[in-house]
């Protein structure tokens, strides 16, 4: 496969997340990336659609939880596709704790990240 993404990108990924290094995270990605979070009013959440769209996704990701951290982020690719999976921890908008498993669903391109699809369980309090 041309262009084959490793793991070790993917490692480079989530540690990008964990510094909150938006320029980081972008530059794994294509420029017609796409972003699809898990939360939002659509099916799909809030989908961002190119890099100047996905930058301002990103950074609403950090501005709403400042602390916030993908923890023992684990993947697999298969092709070009790939999988991460994590326990999100932050602190919340109402100041209560958020711990809570999650994964990203990737589609990769040209060696970079195309699509970042986000999973994220919701607890009951």
């Amino acid at each position: 496969m041309i262009d084959a993404v490793s793991i070790s990108l993917l490692d480079d990924f989530a540690a990008a997340w964990n510094r909150h290094d938006t320029d980081a995270i972008l530059s794994m990605m294509t420029e017609d990336c796409v972003f699809e979070t898990s939360r939002g009013p659509g099916v799909k959440g809030t989908v961002y659609t190119g890099q100047d769209e996905v930058r301002r996704g990103i950074e609403e990701v950090f501005a709403a939880f400042p602390d916030a951290r993908w923890n023992g982020p684990r993947h697999f690719i298969a092709g070009d596709r790939g999988v991460s999976e994590w326990v999100f921890t932050a602190t919340g908008p109402d100041d209560a704790h958020i711990e809570v498993q999650g994964c990203n669903v990737f589609t990769f391109r040209d060696g970079k990240i195309a699509v970042k699809n986000s999973y994220r369980k919701q607890r009951a309090r």
